[in-house]
């Protein structure tokens, strides 16, 4: 096919765009003359990050609904998905894509909508195990449904759905440093057992406030940490450390550019249970405590989280129980050898190394017909 081209949309999260990107670099490794257009939402996180990684997007007026449901508010939510639908088919008209390509968040909707009205295969990418009123109402357009996890046929029809994980940053996957040199980096070394807190870019609330709490439990402690505090909190903590003592062995940041050497230092990981962290977590056999957010739609960071717990992968703390549960465990976990390796071979044993690659194969497959 010589003049391949195809729309990638959705956004809204890292969660979302970092497979979206990751399914881009598929297509290109395998049809470099392929032509890919991202559309997002305007003002969110996907229209910058998506040019930063050498892609074009356009952006859609398109945003969320405002709960309760029947809040006037909606109206204009409404308004703006129709002209969102609206622009969108005149994009796609424009650009004339073989396939469009689906990864969840506000602009993935109108765009599949747009596209299968168009007559033009579409593909959905599921990336949590419980999935979202948007993708579920597209899976009866969609041809195919890629999946992160098992027992899926309960929200998509069975006969679309194909199981292929979720793509993940490949940087993650190609450190040259060693695990000595990675912990040098953030000024420790790898003589006591390291642990890496991190609550997303913006940050974790609860995450946080489980730190502060334990102050003096981790300033005793044989043990060092790395904590991303999240760009949203990174002020009110630095006056909390300056009035109550920072411990020695706690580097603090607010964000981790390099989460590549992080993971590699890293003996034990506390996440939230977001799809991309889960991805990431199981691909480099990682031991961790899930903490899933309370604040996402149908719950499904505990979904996503009790699906590792269940195969003993990961540990659990629920949110609410975090600040006084949460450290101790760590604690405790992060000096068992046995229970760290159990813990990481097992989630080693739900990874899916070549997600982005059998993504984009099917991509192309759909493109063919």
């Amino acid at each position: 096919m010589e003049d391949l081209r195809i729309i990638i949309s959705g956004g809204g999260t890292g969660g979302h765009i970092f497979p979206a990107v990751s399914i881009a670099n598929a297509i290109k490794q395998i049809k470099p003359n392929a032509k890919i257009l991202f559309v997002g939402a305007e003002g969110r996180m996907e229209m910058t990050r998506v040019p930063a990684a050498g892609y074009e997007i356009k952006g859609l007026p398109v945003r969320g609904l405002i709960r309760p449901l029947y809040s006037l508010k909606n109206f204009g939510v409404m308004r703006d998905f129709f002209k969102s639908k609206r622009i969108v088919k005149s994009i796609i008209k424009e650009f004339a894509p073989q396939v469009v390509v689906g990864v969840g968040g506000y602009a993935s909707s109108p765009t599949l909508n747009a596209a299968h009205s168009l007559g033009i295969p579409c593909l959905i990418q599921e990336q949590n195990s419980f999935a979202g009123v948007t993708n579920k109402s597209l899976g009866k357009k969609a041809e195919k449904i890629c999946v992160a996890y098992e027992g899926m046929e309960r929200f998509f029809p069975k006969d679309r759905i194909v199981l292929t994980g979720n793509p993940v940053r490949q940087n993650l996957l190609h450190v040259t440093e060693s695990k000595a040199e990675c912990a040098a980096a953030f000024g420790m070394n790898i003589d006591s057992p390291i642990i890496l807190l991190v609550g997303g870019s913006l940050g974790a609330r609860t995450l946080n406030e489980s730190v502060l709490n334990n102050l003096q439990q981790i300033a005793d402690a044989p043990v060092q940490f790395i904590w991303q505090t999240g760009s949203y909190y990174k002020q009110q903590i630095e006056e909390n450390l300056k009035a109550n003592g920072k411990p020695t062995n706690l580097y603090v940041t607010d964000f981790v550019s390099r989460m590549d050497q992080a993971y590699k230092a890293a003996d034990l990981v506390i996440s939230r249970a977001g799809a991309s962290s889960i991805s990431e977590l199981c691909l480099l056999g990682k031991p961790s405590i899930l903490v899933p957010s309370p604040n996402v739609a149908e719950d499904h960071q505990t979904h996503n989280a009790m699906a590792l717990v269940n195969k003993n992968a990961a540990l659990y703390v629920k949110d609410v129980e975090a600040r006084e549960k949460l450290i101790p465990l760590a604690l405790q976990t992060v000096t068992d050898v046995a229970k760290l390796h159990q813990l990481g071979d097992n989630a080693l044993g739900m990874a899916y190394p070549d997600s982005a690659e059998a993504i984009a194969e099917m991509v192309l497959k759909l493109a063919r017909r």
